[in-house]
């Protein structure tokens, strides 16, 4: 059944903020800020007008909270980061971080799957 659904997340192609925010530990309110101060940051929107964020948009949500919260850059001074990356090792090390912690969001909601089937065991 895990593994069933895991598929399903990685052929998923859209996300919405609850679930980008969920998978990156960021408050909404974080996500819909940086849109405004990241250029590169545009989720698309659906005709509810909801976002819709793609895995190339959750990448640089993970390369701004790599830059802002671990290498302490301003939001100012992260902008002009990511503009200077192109396709450096170093771009390729934030892409692993973030794929990193993609990762691990989606081992602790398996297991607190796992810890729902089985309450007796906790």
């Amino acid at each position: 059944m895990i593994m069933a659904r895991r598929k399903i997340k990685e052929e998923k192609l859209y996300f919405s903020i609850s679930e980008v925010a969920h998978m990156t530990r960021l408050e909404p309110y974080v996500l819909r800020f940086w849109e405004k101060e990241f250029p590169m940051l545009r989720p698309k929107k659906n005709r509810g007008g909801n976002r819709t964020y793609q895995k190339q948009d959750i990448e640089i949500i993970n390369r701004i909270k790599f830059l802002l919260y671990k290498e302490n850059y301003t939001i100012e001074g992260a902008r002009n980061r990511l503009k200077q990356i192109k396709d450096t090792p170093e771009r390729q090390e934030l892409v692993g971080v973030g794929k990193k912690q993609m990762l691990l969001a989606q081992v602790k909601e398996d297991l607190e799957a796992l810890l729902k089937l089985f309450p007796c065991f906790f």
